[in-house]
């Protein structure tokens, strides 16, 4: 009888509710609503998802991201070696090669210009990284969260790994992703506040045709001409442009195929509950989470804002021949960014067609934060 007594005492001791507190609930609910939000509001379901659920599950058990060191019998959790893959800048650059796989850079190659735009829209980067020191944050570690402006999870937890920030990591890719996820609604106010009717409704000249050469060419072109200026932008930049190859090249259909397809999905879905399970309860309810939050909000504001606000001056210097709109689409949110651009201009003019023209900055917001997180990590002497 005392057998049979003990066993039940031990397995009510493992339940989970005898080892958790209260600000293990407060996660628990946190993870509930995020993933109300990509199923119900559909707020980018594929990245928000494996992202909660991870929240969800460390949580509930933190032993899921145990590490090797504090194993009783030398293995860790299973989403510790999923983690590791993210410290080692791995997943990431698979999201890139995947995103270059899955994109038209034609837009961006008939129309060159459009890098000017995608360079403003970094200036939320920057503004970020001079708030976080304001703010207390180490050089590293303000740099780290200052990526979060480029509206970017893989580059930002790429440049979390490199900058040895694992700690701030989930909070920077959480709140990363959840600005990414937003972009339809933090954008809209921001660009109809700096834009008149008038502007809102410039319709632009349709892009020249770009040849198969161009395509093939842009890739290998930039490849060489970014990773030469800065090294350290080859792991993103490279497999971006890499991707990019497959897809246009038109001879290794299946590796296209492969890289935007399956490799992709399995590779968000590893990254997304890896890093959602970062974000237990003793990492991600502090100070510092909440001073992430709000430097990743007010760089995304000044991102979008600035971008617009370039895309003015284009504006009055080309005689009303470029719609400012376009100008938010700058930030890296492939290809959300560019399709909130091209709904507000409908909204002023419903036959107003600005999605192809706002995807040549959409496009150069993704070089231009690899560019920006290459730079951080030269001027750090990280490799």
């Amino acid at each position: 009888m005392s057998y049979i007594i003990e066993t039940m005492r031990n397995l009510v001791m493992q339940m989970a509710f005898f080892n958790l507190d209260w600000k293990n609930g407060v996660m628990i609910v946190i993870a509930c609503a995020l993933l109300y939000l990509a199923i119900a509001k559909e707020f980018e379901p594929l990245l928000l998802c494996p992202i909660a659920f991870g929240m969800l599950l460390v949580n509930i058990y933190p032993d899921i991201m145990m590490t090797v060191e504090e194993s009783t019998n030398g293995v860790g959790g299973l989403l510790h070696y999923f983690y590791l893959l993210d410290e080692w800048a791995i997943l990431p650059s698979l999201i890139f090669m995947g995103v270059g796989a899955m994109t038209d850079f034609g837009p961006l190659i008939a129309n060159p210009k459009s890098f000017l735009l995608g360079a403003a829209a970094q200036f939320g980067i920057f503004a970020a990284y001079f708030g976080a020191i304001a703010l207390g944050f180490n050089d590293k570690a303000a740099a780290a969260v200052s990526i979060i402006g480029g509206a970017d999870g893989p580059t930002s937890i790429f440049l979390a790994g490199k900058l040895g920030q694992t700690a701030l990591m989930g909070p920077i890719a959480v709140a990363a992703y959840s600005y990414m996820s937003l972009v339809p609604i933090i954008q809209p106010p921001i660009m109809k506040l700096l834009t008149t009717e008038k502007e809102r409704a410039i319709k632009m000249e349709q892009l020249r045709p770009v040849s198969k050469l161009e395509r093939i060419l842009f890739p290998i072109v930039v490849t060489i001409v970014v990773c030469l200026i800065l090294p350290t932008t080859a792991p993103l930049v490279g497999m971006l442009m890499l991707g990019n190859l497959f897809r246009e090249s038109g001879v290794v259909r299946q590796l296209q195929e492969t890289a935007s397809n399956a490799l992709m999905y399995i590779v968000v879905i590893i990254l997304g509950t890896s890093v959602g399970a970062t974000t237990s309860a003793a990492a991600f309810l502090n100070w510092s989470t909440i001073k992430i939050v709000v430097l990743g909000l007010a760089a995304f504001i000044f991102g979008t804002a600035a971008g617009v606000l370039f895309g003015k001056i284009m504006c009055i210097a080309t005689k009303g021949k470029v719609n400012p709109l376009i100008g938010s689409a700058g930030v890296s949110a492939v290809p959300m960014a560019a399709r909130v651009s091209q709904k507000v201009g409908a909204e002023s003019d419903p036959t107003n067609f600005l999605l192809m023209h706002a995807m040549g900055p959409n496009v150069a917001g993704v070089i231009g934060t690899a560019v920006a997180a290459g730079t951080f990590m030269a001027v750090f002497g990280v490799f």
